[in-house]
């Protein structure tokens, strides 16, 4: 669990590396599943943005113990998982992914998620782990975007140089099993991996069900700028994780 320094330096800085890893039985799983997606679908070696429509029992990694106990310290007991995401950064050739902020992308109301960033491989500056702007997400605001529809990004939306200083990026170094965690409004991005180490990671989006993950919303996005990707996120599977559906107008799916 965080503790109340932990607890308030997320708040504070938008991110956090806990006191945590995942269990070496779960973490190898998690790696053998990734293993068989990619040899069944070799598209996605450099990322896949919706792991659950690939196979929605990858949801069960939730269950990693502890790790939703530590999430419900940040954004409270009623929790939903409302995507998942792999990326893949292959050595020598792993795409860069730019500075963004999640939320530009997400038909979330209010906007609210907890990214869990679980570390499949060690991930270092070197291989292009994750850069963070502490502080970012303070104003709770979108800054400007542009698209950007360059083949070497694993994302098209970034953020406008004008926006924020790089000379303030902190790099998230994490160890095999390790995790991070990032605010909905957090900017971030990573480097392109030409190092000889693969860095492979997976990401569980978790959001207060106070939130009203919107499908109409998402078809309106997808419609009206279908540049920002290829996915229609009113087709997402969101399941209902930990206690109840606050807003009471979120429609969630079963799975086990």
């Amino acid at each position: 669990m965080l503790d109340r320094e932990q607890i308030d330096l997320y708040k504070s800085q938008g991110y956090i590396i806990p006191d945590y890893k995942i269990p070496s039985d779960v973490l190898n799983s998690i790696d053998r599943r990734i293993t068989k997606l990619l040899e069944d679908n070799p598209q996605y070696i450099d990322n896949c943005p919706a792991l659950l429509r690939e196979d929605i029992n990858f949801a069960k990694f939730c269950d990693a113990p502890g790790l939703l106990d530590i999430v419900s310290q940040l954004i409270g007991p009623n929790i939903a998982l409302w995507n998942m995401s792999f990326f893949g950064k292959p050595a020598f050739k792993g795409k860069a992914t730019p500075w963004h902020q999640d939320g530009e992308y997400w038909p979330i109301r209010p906007l609210a998620t907890c990214t869990v960033w679980i570390a499949i491989d060690d991930s270092t500056s070197e291989n292009g782990c994750v850069e963070v702007i502490p502080g970012s997400h303070k104003k709770r605001t979108l800054y400007k975007h542009k698209h950007n529809p360059s083949e070497s990004l694993t994302l098209n939306e970034e953020l406008l140089e004008s926006e924020f200083n790089k000379a303030d990026a902190v790099s998230l170094e994490l160890t095999k099993g390790q995790i991070s965690l990032h605010d909905v409004y957090l900017m971030h991005g990573s480097k392109p991996n030409i190092s000889r180490y693969t860095r492979r990671g997976i990401t569980l989006r978790l959001m207060p069900t106070s939130s009203l993950f919107s499908r109409d919303l998402a078809d309106e996005m997808h419609r009206n700028n279908k540049k920002k990707g290829k996915l229609n996120l009113s087709e997402h599977p969101v399941l209902l994780l930990r206690g109840e559906d606050v807003c009471g107008e979120n429609k969630f799916v079963n799975y086990n």
